[in-house]
């Protein structure tokens, strides 16, 4: 049975990616087999998980799945010997309504799954009251169990020493205390972490973090501390149809942000995926029935997609006869005009009338539940999908037919319809599942 546990802390930005990988590239040079996991609708995070341990990583998210697709999902964890799941902000940090299994907070994965919980504390600016929280949080919620601390970013001996006294007396294990060290630090921009396949050093850079913290963090304790966990069967798999039978799915660094879990259940489903890539002006392949362009980063790459004639006459070309979606950033590259960071328009596909600007900046976060009032590639009008939006772009006219009636977390009406027009559609959220 894998040994199992959740990496969490109280807040965002306090080092729970690099400790992941770092025992995860800690564990697999030991010569164990480590499966990892992303609590909650993070798309950059699981390929820094699949760098470090060499296996696919995927989301469990509580709002969006049941139980049954959670099981599914971590039942891959099932052959290997450690399993870690990392959480996103807060250990308890959720939305106020409570979705298919619970609010998305990483405590919601850790009680469904009876895993043990390490957090990382950053105890900068403060010493004992480092205790205070980390035991308010082993007490918050009787059905989540703390396994043990690991401290980051430590000022000094001293320091660390107050802080250990601390926890010691609060009943709980100090793994170990990590020192400050720049050389791990992982690069961020507005939407997360600079994506793993866009950092050439990336195997190098968690070599070094798992080097550091083996030199600092007890990885026997951490792992005696694990839970033994016996997957279960589950009842259901991945309620996803695939929106056709061959997808030309577009990837590269503009188009990055799909759900690992996505793309294997429409391969389960029998559906073949042909990638290409709209920064080297390739088009949709002729052969394919549906096009699919995915979130990223277009509003940084907006002046080469304008100029990039190929792919823009090839998209137009597909989508007079086939169906063409795009999620969030794709979205915003069917629309007509997309305003980048320094006020410059730049001419989209023009396939939805949809018109963006990354100049004024107001950020979009948060899960969404859509019912569709028109069909999209692979799900048809009533369906109610779930998904996740985060985005800094404003919308400065989105005059097509909506596509949905879309609620935030709390059932408020948001204006992120989504458009569709002839056989373009297009959303502002992320698919992660469909409502049963």
């Amino acid at each position: 049975m894998p040994a199992s546990l959740v990496i969490s802390a109280p807040a965002s930005g306090v080092g729970k990616t690099t400790l992941t990988l770092a025992l995860a590239r800690a564990w697999r040079k030991r010569g164990l087999n480590v499966q990892c996991f992303k609590s909650g609708p993070d798309y950059i995070d699981p390929a820094f998980h699949a760098a470090a341990t060499g296996r696919a990583s995927v989301n469990v998210d509580s709002w969006a799945m049941d139980r049954g697709t959670i099981a599914h999902l971590v039942s891959r964890g099932g052959n290997a010997d450690v399993v870690l799941a990392e959480g996103s902000m807060g250990l308890f940090d959720g939305v106020a309504a409570r979705g298919v299994s619970g609010t998305g907070a990483t405590a919601d994965i850790a009680e469904m799954l009876g895993w043990p919980v390490v957090l990382v504390i950053d105890p900068s600016g403060q010493a004992q009251t480092a205790a205070a929280i980390a035991a308010g949080l082993r007490d918050y919620r009787a059905g989540v169990r703390l396994g043990g601390v690991v401290l980051n970013r430590v000022a000094s001996p001293r320091h660390e020493d107050l802080v250990r006294r601390a926890l010691n007396e609060a009943g709980i294990k100090v793994f170990g205390a990590l020192p400050r060290h720049a050389e791990i630090s992982l690069p961020k921009r507005h939407l997360g972490l600079v994506q793993a396949e866009e950092q050439a050093e990336i195997g190098k850079l968690i070599d070094e973090a798992a080097r550091f913290v083996a030199e600092h963090v007890d990885l026997d304790a951490v792992l005696h501390s694990a839970g033994q966990w016996s997957p279960q069967a589950a009842a259901n798999g991945l309620n996803v149809t695939p929106p056709g039978q061959r997808i030309a799915l577009a990837r590269d660094a503009a188009f990055s942000f799909v759900y690992p879990h996505m793309l294997e259940a429409w391969r389960a489903a029998g559906a073949e995926i042909v990638p290409f890539s709209p920064l080297a002006d390739e088009a949709p392949d002729a052969s394919a029935n549906v096009c699919w362009l995915p979130g990223g980063y277009p509003e940084l790459h907006a002046g080469k997609i304008a100029g990039n004639a190929r792919f823009r006459s090839g998209l137009r070309a597909f989508a007079e006869t086939r169906p063409v979606h795009g999620e969030c950033g794709g979205y915003m590259v069917l629309g007509a005009g997309l305003t980048d960071a320094d006020g410059i328009r730049h001419e989209m596909a023009g396939l939805l009338g949809l018109e963006t600007s990354f100049a004024k900046r107001r950020m979009h976060l948060g899960y969404r539940l859509a019912e569709l009032a028109a069909p999209m590639p692979g799900h048809q009008p009533g369906a109610r999908l779930r998904g996740h939006e985060f985005h800094y772009s404003t919308i400065l006219a989105q005059p097509d037919t909506p596509l949905a009636v879309v609620h935030d977390a709390t059932g408020a009406v948001i204006a992120e319809t989504g458009s569709r027009r002839g056989h373009a559609t297009g959303t502002f959220f992320h698919l992660i599942a469909e409502d049963r």
